[in-house]
Parts: structure tokens; sequence; C-alpha cells
């Protein structure tokens, strides 16, 4: 007997509107995590050195995409397309990751549990390390053996979306933090995501053949052969990625250039 894959039987064009993820655990988790936030804001704020409106709206923003992304119909719609996960991958990834570690959640979080501890220094990682994690686990998780797991259990698939996200969490945690002596490690961080992510992409849109077994039967209904919708999903992973990523490496050097220009100028007079 096959497994039922964690988001359900492929969906047919004609139903996925009405195919939400109502998972009690999933929501139940979701409205813990977004109550902690909240509750530790309000005690921050107490302090005196509470979040800023625009901290805490990236912050729900962020929360809110994710939330989309796991429970909205794209969660079904990934059983029949691959091209679905990987934009389901690249939504949580690159929209709502970024966002929810602009509303500074390490220190919210700390506040909330009472453990200062939390903000110290494992909280600003190092940027290469980040990236080479994040690159692992997102080149383990699109190879075709691991990908095919998640399909036949619910572990395997949440181990692949925290893992990927958690990931992407702490990546763009060391990519956002400012500090002069930060620039040079986060430029190589953004640049190494950039190019590692593009690459995987044009591997999967290159291929000569499917490689995805769980969809070799269910994309038919979508008009779209299984390489054609492989070759979808490579050309989301591989533009998007690379771009907001090589953005992000080449904005790092916008404190070394302003700093750059008084100096040059000092110069010529």
């Amino acid at each position: 007997m096959m497994a039922i894959p964690y988001c359900g039987l492929p969906p047919s064009p004609e139903d996925p509107a009405l195919r939400w993820n109502v998972d009690p655990i999933l929501i139940g988790a979701l409205v813990v995590v977004a109550g902690l936030y909240s509750y530790g804001s309000r005690r921050l704020g107490r302090t005196g050195v509470g979040l800023r409106v625009g901290e805490k709206a990236a912050f729900y923003g962020g929360w809110f995409i994710a939330t989309l992304a796991l429970v909205s119909p794209l969660c079904p719609l990934s059983v029949s397309l691959f091209a679905a996960r990987v934009g389901q991958h690249m939504i949580l990834t690159l929209l709502a990751a970024p966002l929810v570690v602009a509303g500074r959640p390490v220190e919210a979080f700390a506040a909330a549990l009472g453990a200062p501890a939390l903000r110290g220094r494992w909280a600003r990682p190092a940027p290469l390390a980040s990236a080479a994690l994040f690159a692992a686990l997102l080149w383990f998780w699109h190879a075709p053996a691991p990908y095919g797991a998640t399909f036949s259990s619910t572990w395997i698939y949440w181990a692949m979306h925290l893992t990927v996200f958690g990931s992407a969490l702490w990546l763009w945690q060391a990519l956002l933090e400012i500090g002069k002596g930060s620039m040079l490690a986060r430029l190589a961080g953004g640049f190494v995501s950039s190019v590692q992510m593009g690459f995987l992409g044009a591997l999967i849109t290159l291929a000569s053949r499917p490689v995805y077994t769980p969809h070799a039967l269910t994309t038919a209904a979508w008009g779209l052969l299984p390489l054609q919708d492989q070759q979808l999903g490579g050309i989301i992973m591989w533009i998007p990625g690379c771009l907001i990523f090589l953005a992000f490496a080449l904005l790092a050097l916008a404190p070394a250039l302003s700093d750059a220009e008084p100096a040059q100028a000092y110069r010529r007079v």
C-alpha cells in the first residue's frame, strides 16, 4: 500500500482552491510562535528597548507569508508539481525568512522566555558557515532520493521543510547583521548563496530527463510533461534565488562605498 503524502492526494485542476491544509498541529504551532513573538515584543517594550513598528510589521508579514506557503492550496499542489514544491521553498527562504529575521525574533523570543542568553554570540552566525549549511541542506533535499522520501513519510516531509526554512533563517540572520567587521563576510555569504542556488537551479533546468519520480504521473492533468514541470521548477529556483542573494551581497558593499566617497573627495581637495 502506497503512503499518502502529508499534503494529501494529487489535486485536479478543478479543486485545488478548495484544498487548504488545516492540520491542527501545524496551525497551533504557527499561532504559538506568533503569540510568543507578540508577548516578547511587549516585554521588550516595557524595558525601554522595544522593537520598532517596522520590525514588528516585518515579522508578522513574514510569518503570514510562511503560513500561507504551508496551509494554502500550494501544499496539495506541490504533490502534483515539482514546480509548486520549489515555489513553496522559494517563498519560505527568499520572502518569509528575511522578513521574519528583520523583525528581530531572537530578542523577542528571549524576552518572552526570560532567557537573555538566547541573545548571545550564537545568535550572530558566521555568514560563510550559514551559507554552507543552507547550501548543503538545499542540495540534499532536492536530490531525487531524499526528495522522493518526503512523499512517503510525514516526518521526512517536515524534516525537509524545517531544516530548509531553519537554515534560511540562520543565513538571513547572518546576512542582515549590520557591522563594519562583517561586511566582507556578508558579501561572501550572499555571493556563495547566489552561486550555489543558481547552479542547482541550472542543473535541474538543463537535465535531459525527469529525475523526480513522485511527479511522473501527476503533471499531465496540468498540461505539463514531467520534464517541463522539472524545468519550470529549476527556473523558479535559478533566477529568483540567484538574483535575490546577489542583490543582498551587493548591498553589503553599500556601507563601504559610502565611507569611501568622502575620503576620495577629501584627497581630491
